[in-house]
């Protein structure tokens, strides 16, 4: 886990602590086992999706009733890992919005996350060092989609629903400075 001087700059100390908390929850949720379970879901169903197909082929589709077999085939092939995928994506979802309400719970102010949370989106600037293979590690998508947010391809909740999340929690705690 790592904090940029940017990030330090823009929040408070207690939204800082917020966004630590959040972090420190993926942690403490071991978020990372329930994606390498859900990574390799996904590459079990390709692998046995694959598979399926290659059978036909080795049987040559000879005989009577292969060309269901066929149609079985391609359909598997094709939509099960889809279907696998938008489960991921789904859990990985689920996964923010449990170390948002986790991170609230540990530092008992979950008005600082959602007041960085509103920091972070309304922030216009790019960023100099970014990539692909970098943009799961921020807190919000670095690459600005705001689209897909709202797709069921996003590994991220919509921010708005995220703050509303962290608003609605905001009575729970009686948050002592």
């Amino acid at each position: 886990m790592a904090v940029t001087s940017g990030l330090r700059n823009m929040l408070t100390r207690d939204e800082l602590q917020g966004v630590i908390a959040h972090e420190m929850a993926h942690i403490g949720n071991l978020d990372t086992r329930v994606m390498v379970l859900m990574a390799t879901l996904v590459g079990t169903v390709a692998v046995l999706s694959e598979m399926f197909l290659r059978s036909f082929r080795v049987r040559g589709g000879r005989g009577k009733g292969s060309a269901p077999f066929l149609v079985i085939a391609v359909v598997l092939a094709v939509l099960a890992p889809f279907a696998v995928m938008l489960i991921k994506f789904a859990v990985s979802r689920q996964r923010e919005c449990l170390a948002d309400a986790t991170g609230a719970a540990m530092t008992r102010n979950p008005g600082a996350l959602a007041s960085a949370l509103e920091k972070l989106a309304a922030w216009d600037q790019r960023l100099q060092m970014r990539n692909r293979g970098t943009a799961h590690l921020f807190i919000v998508n670095p690459f600005r989609m705001r689209q897909a947010h709202n797709t069921a391809f996003a590994t991220h909740p919509p921010m708005a629903e995220r703050i509303h999340r962290l608003r609605a929690l905001e009575g729970r705690y009686a948050h002592t400075p």
